[in-house]
Order: structure tokens, then sequence, then C-alpha cells
């Protein structure tokens, strides 16, 4: 499904307005500096502007070919007569409003919106949007029943038939990876901020769990919320929040033996995921098109060997597991 063509790949929720309102200019010109400089899996979710995402995604890739896209489910869409100015934090969201359904016919409905909303043909790749998270609500025994008694058998059923060639979840916890894994058949998950120069949490013992189940990961979130492309300059942020003087002290050091190997902290950060087998993509998304084309190149550029090694001698990050 994914090789090595795929390494490098694009997630879309900022096209839709995360944070900050983005015109129909810039998302194209993301859109196509991606492409042009190789690009070719892409990313996205219903829940990424209320399928504005979607929409802008499937309207760019229709008269193309040779793009693997994955979309995710768990989350229904449905319209809303008094929308908010700006919905979950997203500008250019569309006036929908949603909520939660891993049930076998949220998830059938789910993927019939999302062809609808990117006027395509497939989906290749089926994410569970969010399950098991503290931060959405999802950490629930109602919502891992609706999963595991109902919404499993829709996954079966899309990846039999053929509508989608590979399913998995699309989360941010470790814990939900290490509790779903061997309880239904995955093929990949989607893990943010888990597996980063700052955090390696997967390792311990996801990494072991994969292996097991033959379940490769795309990682996202590799900047940890910025402080990895920015460095450890005031008001930077981790985790969706402003960094802890440790923290600070941590991507200080980090950054340190970086520049005693002549490598950038972002291209580091960038290329890190990537050393591991396990990692089938990592992913970065942006509005802008001239950061875009920095992070392929830092992407791209020629970092050492030894910086890896330095990195574990100084307990930075852990060996392989």
């Amino acid at each position: 499904m994914l090789n090595d063509t795929h390494r490098l790949a694009l997630g879309t929720a900022a096209l839709a307005g995360l944070y900050r309102p983005v015109s129909h200019s810039a998302v194209q010109d993301v859109l196509t500096s991606a492409w042009d400089n190789g690009i070719r899996y892409y990313d996205t979710a219903p829940h990424y502007g209320n399928g504005a995402s979607e929409g802008l995604l499937g309207n760019f890739l229709r008269d193309r070919d040779g793009w693997v896209l994955s979309t995710k489910v768990g989350r229904v869409l449905t319209p809303d007569s008094d929308p908010p100015e700006v919905i979950n934090g997203f500008h250019n969201a569309w006036p929908l409003k949603q909520h939660f359904d891993f049930t076998y016919d949220g998830i059938m409905r789910s993927v019939e919106d999302s062809f609808q909303r990117l006027g395509l043909n497939r989906i290749d790749i089926l994410f569970v949007h969010d399950i098991g998270d503290p931060d959405a609500g999802t950490d629930t025994n109602h919502h891992r029943a609706q999963l595991l008694e109902s919404g499993v058998k829709a996954l079966e059923e899309l990846k039999a038939d053929g509508t989608v060639k590979a399913v998995g979840l699309g989360v941010n916890t470790v814990e939900i990876c290490e509790e779903l894994l061997g309880q239904f058949e995955m093929d990949l998950i989607l893990l943010a901020g888990r597996y980063t120069l700052l955090d390696q949490s997967a390792r311990i013992r996801l990494f072991p769990l994969l292996r097991q189940h033959n379940v490769r990961l795309v990682i996202g979130g590799v900047f940890n919320s910025g402080i990895l492309a920015t460095g450890p300059r005031s008001g930077a942020h981790y985790n969706y929040a402003p960094a802890s003087p440790e923290i600070l002290e941590k991507v200080a050091n980090i950054e340190a033996v970086c520049a005693q190997h002549d490598t950038a902290l972002p291209a580091a950060a960038l290329q890190y995921p990537d050393q591991h087998p396990l990692v089938a993509s990592t992913l970065i998304g942006t509005s802008k098109a001239t950061s875009l084309k920095r992070n392929i190149a830092q992407f791209n550029a020629p970092v050492p060997a030894a910086l890896w090694d330095d990195l574990i001698t100084h307990g930075m990050i852990a060996a392989d597991q």
C-alpha cells in the first residue's frame, strides 16, 4: 500500500483553516507544491473543517493519477442551522456539526459522505479517528463497544469488498493502540506526536506489538506542536501548550547536538521517525507553500548517521527496540 515513494506525506488539516483563515489561492499553492515536489500520499478527515479539507483535496486530485489518499471515520456530519464562525478551531469550516459514531451504520455513513465530499471514486486507507482520546471525550467503554461490537464489521466489509485497501487507527495516544492491536485486523496506525525527538513513548510497548501484528506507522506531529521547528525560543509550544522550562532545556540540548553535526533541528525532527523500519510515512501539514517547500528540503537534507548515535549516547533518544 505505502512504499518508498510515500515516505513523506501531506496532511490537510491546515488547509481547512486550522487556527487561522486560509485563502483558496494559498490552498492551491500548497497542494501544487506538494505534487510538484513528488508527494503522492495525502491525508484528510471529516473533522478537518467539517468536510472542507476533503472537498479541497478531492477537487485537486480528481484529474490526477498515482496518488494515495487516507481519510477517517468516527465522526458523522449533519447540517447546522446556526454554526459559529470558527468551528473546532477551523476558520474555513463548512456549516455542519459533528458527533462521534463508531458503529457499523456510523462508519458506513461516514464513508459514503466522504466519497460525496471528495468527489473521487476511491479511498485507499481508512483510519478510525480519535477513538480512546480523553481530550475528545471518546475514552469510554461506550465508544469502545461501538467500535468493537459493531464498527469493526464495517471496516472488515469495506476492505473485503475493495472499497478501501487498508484500515487502522488515526489517534494521538499510545494506550489505545496497545489496547486495540489484536482486537481487529489493522494495516496501519496514524499516530501523532508520540514518536518524535521529544516523545518516544510509542517505542517502549507499542513497537513490539506492531511487529507481532504486522502493522506499520504513519507518524504525524513530528514537531510536537512547533517547538521542534522553532527551537526553544520564548513562547514555543509543546503538545498544544506553552513549553515548560524542562522541555525548553531538553530541546536546547538536542539542538546543540544537532549543531555539532551541522544539522538543523527541524531536519532532525523530520527525519528521525523515518529512520525506523516500522514507519511507513511521515506526515507534514501547513497552510503555506513556503513552509512546505522548506520542510521537504529539510526531510531530504543530508544528516550524518553519527547524529543519531550521539543523541542515543546523550540519552536524548532511545536505542532501537
